[in-house]
């Protein structure tokens, strides 16, 4: 406890310099706030949106999309992750095609989902879906692929089906694997969110940075980045709580 207490002391004091050292660099160097604002500035414009409430109905509207974004995103990846681990001949015809669909740049498509989905929240929570889901597709496709063959024999030595190797054997063997993919799945999925807000929505921190970027508003547009970042985050932790509530059984048996 001493040891990560000094590491996360260590991190804020590290933040502290950096704050420290922007702000004397700003001062100091005359640089104009449309170029570079000082954190002071930054820090300032933040609490006022947060206080007036300006800021909320934006922070609601990308934070409701990454929620529904992932949770769409991440259940149709691990539901194909699987079907495709178990099935050979469904992994060989698909996965080439969902390959495909990554490498096409998301916000090239943004403009089809407005004309498909309309402007608003459909349309980001749809790009962000499709942002997670590969990532967790992969990794879980991967991971249920990585049972050590001999236990594999143990199971068909018992008797066991299929769905009873995949339930108590397969998914319990690669959950951390499975977890890992979707640590990178939701992390993603905010780039989607805020992506997704740039051209197919009126409301969002993504929006935002766009009318900051049309009024020339430096300092608003790091206030912006300061609550996106804080957002994934928030979004990070909560992962990090489920991965370790999942993998709780497992640690207590070792």
């Amino acid at each position: 406890m001493s040891s990560r207490l000094r590491l996360r002391l260590g991190s804020l004091a590290l933040l502290l310099v950096l704050l420290l050292t922007w702000e004397l660099a700003s001062r100091r160097l005359g640089l104009s706030t449309l170029v570079l604002p000082p954190p002071s500035m930054v820090l300032k414009v933040l609490v006022d949106g947060l206080a007036s409430g300006y800021f909320w109905p934006h922070i609601k509207s990308t934070g409701l999309a990454l929620l529904l974004g992932a949770t769409l995103g991440c259940l149709a990846g691990f539901a194909a992750g699987m079907a495709m681990a178990e099935s050979k001949a469904l992994r060989g015809l698909m996965l080439p095609y969902l390959v495909v669909s990554q490498v096409v740049p998301k916000l090239a498509l943004m403009p089809l989902f407005v004309m498909w989905f309309g402007f608003g929240i459909t349309s980001t929570v749809v790009i962000t879906g499709l942002i997670c889901f590969f990532p967790l597709m992969e990794t879980t496709m991967t991971s249920l692929q990585q049972v050590p063959q001999e236990r594999l024999e143990l199971f068909r030595i018992l008797g066991a089906s299929r769905i009873q190797t995949l339930l108590r054997l397969k998914l319990p063997s690669g959950l951390p694997g499975i977890l890992s993919g979707l640590r990178v799945a939701v992390v993603l999925a905010l780039v989607g969110a805020v992506v997704g807000e740039f051209i197919g929505a009126s409301r969002g921190l993504g929006a935002l940075i766009i009318a900051s970027q049309g009024m020339m508003d430096t300092p608003l547009m790091f206030a912006v980045l300061v609550l996106i970042a804080s957002l994934g985050l928030l979004f990070y932790q909560a992962t990090l709580l489920l991965e370790k509530w999942l993998l709780l059984p497992y640690t207590r048996v070792l």
